[in-house]
């Protein structure tokens, strides 16, 4: 049976403050003709991950605003999930396809869910490739299907893409976060919809000083001396090591200059620990270089405040998805530094609302900039703040969606 995922309850009104009147008024007259739609999204899990961040917030205000909103979790074992872990692997570019034996996994899984699946839904919203084949295997459950792809399939797998596109090219409306992702034989009509933060979570919710500092010192950092950070997984595409050596470079001439690198881990997940192990190896003791996980007890609260002490925040990608981590740091108001790669550049304009970065020498010259002329950081971090606001904020997504539904024929 498919599990329902209790969400809590949001107001739309509760943003009004943040993103205007304007659009929560837009957002409210969208909504009227769909008052009482039956609205489903079904994703692979309700824990961890973009998706689910994204869900427990879209789907209260959905339901806010007059929509009959459910989120189901598809059935799985772990076979089905190790399948969907290459797939997703392999659709980011990944060399290694999934076996016979891991697609039929997929396919069985898929169907299972199918069967299970309630009927009468007026829009069906099916969330990555885990549960992309339910639209072939059972259209008659809903009365229209979208699928929303939220992983960057711009250099995939050709032969993962080639199995998989049967199963999401008859999709009637597709959703990616940019124009380069959207694979090549997509037959229904393809809506560009970038991701969005919740400025009223834990995570990005606003600070005092006086809190960040607290608990910044309780992980060891010096508040009166300037810190550099990164928030990322420990992952080679998020290249701390790079960050690491830019920092060395800065501390040249700002010997006071310190780096907290702050990141999540999985206990199942032995590449990251390895990462994890050569990042500590390559700060080599540094006493300067603090690196945090969530094995120290650093959660979304923590995150928020270094986020928000910092002097300057990197998110030094030498690949990326669309980074959604960029709006969450540039939301705190400080200036940032990120990678010229993915969708880092749709969030930063270049030396206006931060900087983009190709080389460890670039990272370096930008921070050492902006530690020496505390002005600029204000200017990049207050324009940075306000683009974010515009553009990535979840009342902005709430609206998109509406619009697409909005359109559906029939």
């Amino acid at each position: 049976m498919l599990q329902p995922v209790a969400v809590g309850h949001k107001t739309l009104a509760d943003y009004a403050s943040i993103v205007g009147r304007t659009l929560v008024e837009e957002i409210r007259e969208l909504a009227e003709p769909l008052r009482g739609k039956r609205i489903l999204h079904l994703s692979a899990t309700a824990f961890g991950g973009g998706v689910s961040e994204i869900l427990y917030t879209m789907v209260p205000l959905m339901k806010d605003v007059g929509l009959d909103v459910e989120w189901h979790v598809i059935y799985g074992r772990e076979e089905f999930f190790n399948a969907t872990k290459v797939m997703h692997n392999a659709l980011q570019g990944n060399p290694q396809d999934l076996t016979e034996d891991q697609w039929e996994s997929w396919r069985r899984y898929n169907e299972m869910n199918a069967r299970e699946l309630s009927r009468g839904w007026d829009v069906a919203i099916a969330h990555d490739p885990q549960p992309a084949a339910m639209h072939t295997l059972a259209p008659e459950k809903a009365r229209h299907w979208i699928w929303r792809c939220h992983i960057d399939l711009s250099t995939p797998n050709p032969q993962t893409i080639e199995r998989l596109l049967p199963y999401i090219q008859t999709y009637p409306d597709s959703v990616f976060h940019m124009q380069q992702y959207v694979p090549p034989g997509m037959e229904g009509r393809i809506h560009i919809v970038p991701p969005a933060i919740d400025p009223l979570a834990p995570k990005n919710m606003a600070f005092s000083p006086e809190d960040s500092v607290y608990i910044a010192e309780q992980f060891g950092i010096d508040v009166d001396r300037p810190l550099l950070c990164q928030v990322s997984r420990f992952d080679p595409w998020k290249d701390p090591l790079g960050v690491i050596d830019a920092y060395r470079i800065v501390k040249e001439s700002v010997p006071d200059v310190q780096l907290a690198l702050v990141g999540s881990m999985a206990t199942d997940d032995p590449e990251g620990w390895d990462f994890f192990n050569a990042t500590v190896a390559h700060a080599n003791g540094d006493p300067d270089i603090h690196i945090l996980n969530n094995f120290n007890n650093v959660g979304a609260i923590e995150v928020n405040a270094f986020q928000s002490h910092a002097d300057v925040l990197i998110q030094k990608s030498t690949r990326e998805g669309f980074g959604l981590t960029v709006s969450e740091a540039i939301w705190k108001a400080r200036p940032f530094i990120g990678g010229d790669v993915g969708g880092i550049p749709l969030q930063v304009h270049d030396g206006v609302t931060g900087y983009l970065v190709s080389s460890v020498e670039e990272c370096a010259a930008r921070a050492q900039a902006i530690l020496q002329d505390p002005g600029l950081g204000r200017r990049l971090g207050l324009a940075g703040k306000e683009h974010i606001r515009k553009h990535f904020l979840m009342p902005r997504l709430l609206r998109d969606w509406l619009r697409i539904m909005s359109d559906l024929k029939g």
